[in-house]
């Protein structure tokens, strides 16, 4: 439904009971963007939320996709059980100081999994954090994986002196849409420029990066994302706020 705050038949809270509820504090970047308008900042505060639901959905199927391209490129080289393998003795994570955040979020869930008899390598796959896929690109966790996993970007461009697109550049654009999925959950505004005004350049350039992504690892983002995919009219609706 579309909110219409000059409509006098449309039902809405007063902005000092809606204040109280969300906090002062969460409020003062919309009631600055908004010019002290505070109609303007429930709605903003209102579109905010539709603009992270759809950037959540995207991020995602994003997810999902990333890490199945993972699965598979691994499991061609190491096995059906690969990740559980990486922390048991004599695997690649294993009794490593240098990769031992990620040995634990691994470890954690695996021991879990097998303490509640419920192991599999599906169950154990989807137990993993956002970060942990990102990570996989990083060029220690990246070597100590065999240096296998660019080759789930099959339509990547070549590196060049000037652009190189490497597994280190894969992390950083993984470490972006980490950022604002990270944001999304800790419900942070997704709907601001600097200095503090209505600018949807910075979901934007997650949006674009994530479709850059899907065409390297070989997947038509338009036909997968079909009637999923808003982001751009919620956007219009925000700079239109």
């Amino acid at each position: 439904m579309e909110i219409n705050f000059d409509n006098p038949n449309q039902n809405y809270m007063k902005y000092t009971e809606f204040e109280t509820i969300i906090s002062p504090d969460r409020m003062r970047k919309y009631i600055l963007a908004c010019n002290n308008d505070s109609k303007r900042a429930m709605t903003l505060y209102r579109y905010n939320l539709k603009l992270s639901q759809e950037m959540f959905t995207m991020i995602s199927c994003f997810e999902v996709a990333l890490r199945n391209k993972i699965d598979k490129e691994m499991k061609l080289h190491f096995g059906n059980d690969w990740l559980r393998d990486l922390v048991l003795p004599g695997g690649a994570f294993y009794g490593n100081p240098r990769v031992d955040k990620t040995y634990k979020i691994i470890r954690k869930a695996y021991d879990g999994l097998v303490r509640d008899g419920n192991y599999s390598h599906s169950k154990l796959l989807s137990e993993m954090e956002f970060g942990v896929w990102k990570y996989m690109f990083n060029n220690l966790h990246y070597g100590l994986c065999g240096r296998h996993l660019l080759g789930i970007f099959p339509n990547k461009p070549k590196s060049q002196k000037a652009f190189r697109v490497d597994n280190s550049r894969i992390f950083l654009e993984l470490d972006y849409i980490n950022n604002i999925r990270n944001r999304i959950a800790h419900h942070e505004p997704i709907c601001f420029g600097r200095p503090i005004c209505v600018d949807t350049t910075y979901t934007i350039k997650n949006y674009a990066r994530m479709m850059t992504l899907f065409h390297w690892m070989g997947i038509d983002a338009n036909s997968f994302l079909y009637g999923l995919d808003h982001v751009g009219t919620e956007c219009g609706k925000i700079m239109c706020v």
